[in-house]
């Protein structure tokens, strides 16, 4: 038996989509252990695209099963919405392949809201949330007021449990300027849920019997590493931890279960939305970048800001993350440029610093320190072996190896699942 936790190791979009397709390949079962729907994988299968947020990325190949897990936060309609598009393309969903935690926390109508009102309200202070409600429905599971896909069957439990919902999310309206809601609209939202039960499961249970029996298990990463709620440039973060410990409290297994953690890494840095960002380059490069890498968010089609690759960021991941090995990818979008830079270092008001602040302020000051290495002329797009690419490209690599403390197991060079280069296996250690 082999488990891998696939995370990514910046600030997400670092192309897991078909890294994890090529390793759903090789896995029997595929788990989400934290997010929602304001992550997606683009995934591109004999010329059909597939767009995903909640369902996991092996729910397209025939033959394995699908988890969402008690980590994910999970709007029903969104859900329902996704399985109908991929019906649409021929996939096969049904209870026997997809598996749904019955504990997993619902997104409603009053989180969306409550997104967009905040947001709206920050004015410049705004985080840059996608607006789809995962801060706000993580608020109310901690908060003890969720509505888990399991209430639903509830019966006189269920009012109860809308009413205390309301209590809590009536006064931030009013207190916003919005009207409050009724119970009847989130009974009725609830009701509308109700096709979702097909799937639900105790999943901790099917995983257990899937370890049991031997069988590779993948627990897929949303986000990255420094949208962390914990470990990433808070406030500017996610809301949910998307290091791979999560893995483990996000799916219902222990934490030795989990084996090799494989930290998805592109080859230069994006960010979408705001916060800080050393590398950035608001400039020509940063326009390169984007276009090659065609830098567009999955889910909310937001250009993505774009710079040279960060070191520092990516070894602090690997330390706080437990990355074991790195997948590097769009090793291609650096062709043919003359030089590179990578930062190993910051700097703030004349100290070098290891590592990023953790405050806001501090992480807004630090300015990179760049190492300049040789670029190349030749082409690593479709690659397929080390003796494909170009001696800088190979030495550039290594020298990402060296930096951030994790050994490159996989390098992708195009899209296409086809172009990987395989350094070992991560089911087979």
């Amino acid at each position: 038996m082999g488990s891998v936790v696939v995370v990514g190791s910046q600030w997400g979009d670092e192309g897991k989509g078909k890294i994890v397709d090529w390793l759903s390949e090789r896995a029997d079962v595929i788990v989400r252990f934290q997010g929602g729907h304001n992550a997606g994988h683009t995934l591109v299968i004999d010329g059909v695209t597939y767009k995903l947020s909640l369902l996991p990325s092996g729910v397209v190949r025939p033959g394995k099963v699908s988890v969402i897990g008690n980590g994910v936060v999970l709007d029903p309609q969104a859900l329902l919405a996704e399985i109908t598009a991929v019906r649409a393309h021929g996939v096969e969903v049904s209870p026997a392949t997809l598996k749904v935690a019955e504990t997993v926390p619902l997104i409603l109508s009053v989180h969306r809201d409550l997104d967009r009102l905040r947001e709206a309200a920050s004015g410049a202070g705004a985080i840059g949330t996608t607006g789809r409600g995962i801060g706000p429905a993580y608020e109310d599971k901690v908060g003890r007021r969720a509505v888990r896909l399991a209430d639903i069957t509830d019966g006189e439990g269920l009012r109860a449990r809308i009413d205390r919902l309301l209590a809590h999310h009536n006064a931030l309206r009013i207190g916003l300027g919005a009207e409050p809601v009724a119970a009847g609209t989130i009974a009725d939202e609830l009701e509308a849920a109700r096709p979702v039960l097909a799937y639900a499961d105790a999943t901790w249970r099917t995983l257990r019997e899937a370890r049991r029996a031997g069988r590779n298990i993948l627990y897929e990463g949303a986000q990255g590493a420094m949208l962390d709620i914990d470990h990433g440039t808070f406030p500017y973060v996610t809301s949910s931890n998307t290091v791979a410990g999560q893995a483990a409290a996000g799916s219902g297994v222990g934490p030795t279960s989990l084996g090799r953690t494989l930290g998805i890494t592109k080859a230069y840095t994006t960010r979408v939305g705001n916060g800080p960002f050393p590398t950035e380059q608001d400039n020509a490069i940063g326009a390169r970048l984007g276009e090659r890498g065609a830098e567009f968010g999955t889910v909310t089609g937001r250009k993505r800001r774009c710079g040279w690759f960060d070191a520092v960021l990516v070894r602090q991941a690997v330390e706080t993350g437990g990355i074991d090995g790195l997948a590097l990818t769009k090793l291609d979008v650096l062709d043919g440029l003359d030089e590179l830079k990578i930062c190993v270092a910051y700097d703030l008001d004349g100290a070098r610093l290891d590592r990023l602040p953790a405050d806001a302020l501090r992480q807004s000051k630090v300015q990179p320190v760049y190492e300049t290495v040789p670029g190349w002329s030749g082409s690593t797009r479709g690659a397929r072996s080390w003796n494909a690419l170009p001696a800088e490209a190979v030495k550039y690599v290594r020298h990402v190896e060296e930096l951030v403390g994790a050994r490159v197991s996989m390098l992708s060079t195009s899209p296409e699942r086809i172009d990987t280069i395989l350094v070992d296996d991560p089911f087979q250690i």
